[in-house]
């Protein structure tokens, strides 16, 4: 009954949002990298690939980052069975 009305993350979508979000602020991943002191920039391009998404943590502080809304940046399609 309550799973037709579940959403669904398009993690695509919303990698291109992340992609789109940096190039917007003329910024390169090292730089979002540097910003959440990770060793490595694989999360990042991981994020913007679409192969997985940021925690709520990370989600939050890119929202920061960027000046916009969690909401801005999640692609929400409705499930559809």
């Amino acid at each position: 009954m309550f799973a037709e009305k579940l959403p669904v993350i398009d993690m695509q979508a919303t990698g291109r949002n992340i992609e789109a979000l940096r190039r917007k602020h003329h910024l390169k991943v090292v730089d979002v990298q540097d910003f959440f002191d990770f060793n490595t920039p694989q999360a990042i391009y991981k994020w913007e690939s679409g192969r997985s998404l940021p925690s709520l943590e990370n989600l939050v502080a890119l929202a920061r980052m960027y000046g916009c809304s969690i909401e801005e940046i999640l692609v929400i399609r409705d499930h559809k069975p």
